[in-house]
């Protein structure tokens, strides 16, 4: 599946400010809930739905509401600052949890902590701000599988080109969804021009 570049000049201004080393954990957090809004709307354009009747205050009519459950799984712990924003978007939506700790050393996840709720007939959310290497989304992206995920779409913040081809090398049918792609992975596997630390930024650590 193609990356999707998010395109909206609104997204272009909340990476500058995000990225800008300037910015406070406090104005960093809405930021990456402002951004988490628009790629949530883009990752779910395509959910079904179908046709109800209802009353309006001056007549019988038809409308349309969603029918396909949302489960939202941040790859922690950065990624928890980009759940609340779907969370309150959208009716019907389960969390899952999914722990990868980066070795600061190999650059390698290590698992520490995974709990899903029911995948079957949902449209998964992996939710990850920096995809780098693409290690810890393949990692995660495998798990959810195994347990029974077929749905699944990931949504980053910042994404690096050997990322993306690392997932779609191992999840080819996998869209990814990014606010930016970036020029390339430094000698510790950061993201350059990039914005840092996500989770020590989003959390003044």
């Amino acid at each position: 599946m193609p990356l999707h570049v998010l395109t909206h000049p609104l997204a272009a201004h909340l990476v500058t400010h995000l990225r800008d080393k300037t910015t406070e954990p406090a104005t960093f957090r809405r930021l990456t809930h402002q951004l988490s809004l628009l790629l949530a709307l883009k990752a779910t354009h395509d959910l079904p739905t179908r046709e109800i009747p209802i009353d309006t205050p001056l007549e019988h009519t038809a409308g349309r509401v969603l029918i396909k459950p949302l489960v939202v799984v941040p790859i922690l712990r950065a990624g928890l600052g980009m759940v609340e924003t779907i969370v309150d978007l959208f009716p019907d939506v389960s969390i899952g949890y999914i722990g990868l700790e980066r070795d600061h050393t190999t650059a390698i996840a290590r698992s520490y902590y995974c709990k899903l709720p029911p995948l079957e007939g949902t449209r998964i959310l992996l939710v990850d701000p920096m995809l780098a290497t693409g290690g810890s989304a393949v990692n995660a992206l495998d798990v959810i599988a195994q347990r029974g995920g077929q749905d699944m779409h990931l949504l980053n913040v910042v994404a690096s080109p050997e990322g993306v081809r690392a997932v779609e090398k191992a999840h080819p049918n996998v869209p990814i969804y990014a606010a930016a792609l970036d020029r390339e992975l430094d000698s510790r596997k950061y993201i350059l021009p990039g914005l840092g630390d996500f989770g020590d930024r989003l959390y003044g650590t």
